[in-house]
């Protein structure tokens, strides 16, 4: 297989599928539409002689020819932008939930330091595959265990119940399938819950003294205005994981966001 069999826009529509795994969303990012990008997918397929997906009830996937066909167009992607715009800084993606985007944020000239490099912090309680490069940069709450993932752990998050004061009776519930929101869920009255769609709006309730919420520790001892008024909650601690695609980490912009990100979790893992 060599660049000479197929074409850009070939690739671009095969890159945008193999990313997603779903042609409603390529839709969306290339403007074609999903009847057509199967059947530019086929004509593909055709073209090269090899099966590149397996088409599944709920998406693509990537078979291995597809899976090397990836790697090798991801290579011309970023050679042909370096030929369109040498001086447009890369994009380096990072996925994690809010309070771990949060802190990033907070610290976000740490993160990128003297690199030229713009970050995209993507706020998403569920996991985005980045295997398919939904994300360069991923912080999860377990081992990777994808083929191609690379992952370092970086410590455990605890988590408490804290509030203004103790007095405070009303809960936080976030409704959302976060561990910690199944927990307040099991473990209180509905009466006694002020509903929230945001884990950002329950710390806001108790920062208010309107409601006890349950907060990472790292978060919940950072606010002045608010005291643990729990133990820690055994079943929700957890390790935490930096997790990249085992190409995108040799990467020197992806690289050093890598190692400047891990330290600064490291840092806050490790104040309890």
């Amino acid at each position: 297989m060599n660049e000479t069999e197929f074409n850009w826009d070939d690739l671009k529509l095969f890159l945008a599928i193999a990313r997603t795994g779903v042609l409603n969303t390529a839709s969306d990012l290339t403007g074609k539409s999903p009847p057509t990008l199967g059947r530019r997918m086929f004509e593909l397929e055709r073209s090269l002689g090899l099966e590149l997906f397996h088409r599944r009830p709920r998406g693509y996937d990537l078979t291995e020819a597809g899976q090397e066909l990836l790697e090798k167009a991801c290579k011309i992607e970023a050679h042909v932008f370096d030929l369109a715009d040498n001086d447009t800084p890369p994009l380096v993606k990072i996925s994690a939930g809010t309070w771990v985007t949060r802190i990033l944020i907070d610290r976000v000239d740490e993160v990128t330091g003297q690199t030229p490099v713009r970050l995209r912090f993507i706020n998403a309680e569920e996991v985005l595959d980045i295997g398919r490069r939904e994300a360069a940069i991923g912080i999860r709450n377990r081992r990777p265990g994808g083929t191609g993932l690379a992952g370092r752990k970086i410590g455990r998050v605890r988590f408490a119940v804290y509030a203004s004061d103790s007095g405070v009776t009303k809960w936080a519930h976030v409704r959302a399938k976060t561990p910690s929101a199944i927990w307040v869920k099991n473990n209180i009255e509905h009466a006694h819950a002020i509903e929230v769609t945001s884990p950002q709006n329950a710390l806001d309730l108790a920062v208010a003294g309107f409601a006890r919420a349950v907060l990472p520790t790292f978060i919940g001892d950072r606010e002045p205005s608010l005291q643990r008024i729990s133990e820690s909650i055994e079943e929700l601690e957890h390790e935490q994981w930096l997790v990249t695609h085992h190409e995108d980490r040799f990467l020197p912009e992806v690289r050093q966001v890598i190692d400047r990100t891990f330290s600064i979790l490291k840092e806050v893992s490790t104040i309890d």
